[in-house]
């Protein structure tokens, strides 16, 4: 099995970390019912897409 020849500092084993994390979605308001949504995707309170009804929401 292979070994490193050096030490790899904890600063530059982070620096290659930088880029693996997670990040909230960013959110839109609904043009329509003005609940929070994700861009570009169909909103799932009123089930509309740029204003267009897309599919049927249960009223309950």
């Amino acid at each position: 099995m292979a070994h490193p020849k050096h030490k790899i500092s904890k600063s530059r084993r982070d620096k290659r970390r930088t880029h693996k994390k997670l990040r909230a979605p960013s959110l839109v308001p609904c043009p329509q019912c003005h609940e929070p949504k994700r861009p570009h995707y169909v909103c799932l309170n009123c089930g509309t897409y740029k204003g267009q009804p897309i599919i049927a929401i249960k009223e309950s």
